[in-house]
């Protein structure tokens, strides 16, 4: 898609959170309402025929659109977290990450067999989260799954798109060099 309104509020800080990092931020996306409203439009553009039931919101990001993309959409929503932040039972998905071992959770009551679901975050770099996030709604055997996220990071050995398209389709709003 790559608005062009979207490409020139979204901000670049260098070296964060660390060195060689070229972080993309969307806070100012999200502060301006012409950019909430394009984002907001385009996803619905996107998913309004494909019957979605259940929007999937990433911790934490992926929360800020998933309510409004699925009260347009006449779905629910369904919050992905970290391990030990859901209450009651939940199932789990372990995955690697650059630096360790990571566990995203649904409660178990998330999800049913008939729903078709959509899994909303803001980034895709490596694809090792979003897999995660994809094989833990998997668990739930719905009728189908597909994959959003605002920003794609291209270049230097990101290979999420790869990652994930074996499993799903993914759709993204901004393809941007990582």
């Amino acid at each position: 898609m790559n608005n062009k309104k979207l490409l020139e509020t979204l901000r670049a800080i260098p070296d964060f959170p660390k060195p060689g990092i070229n972080f993309q931020d969307i806070t100012p996306l999200f502060n301006d309402k012409e950019c909430l409203r394009i984002m907001h439009d385009e996803i619905i553009d996107m998913y309004k025929d494909k019957g979605i039931t259940k929007v999937v919101g990433i911790e934490s990001r992926g929360f800020l659109l998933a309510t409004t993309i699925a009260l347009e959409l006449g779905a629910g929503v369904a919050i992905c977290r970290k391990k030990g932040k859901l209450p009651g039972k939940v199932v789990e998905e372990h995955y690697e990450k650059e630096y360790g071992k990571d566990t995203v959770c649904l409660t178990e009551d998330a999800i049913t067999s008939d729903d078709v679901v959509l899994i909303h975050d803001d980034l895709l770099a490596t694809g090792g989260s979003l897999l995660a996030a994809y094989n833990l709604v998997k668990k739930f055997n719905p009728k189908e799954i597909h994959v959003n996220v605002i920003i794609e990071l291209l270049g230097r050995g990101l290979n999420g798109r790869k990652v994930l398209e074996p499993v799903t389709d993914v759709t993204t709003l901004l393809k941007v060099q990582g």
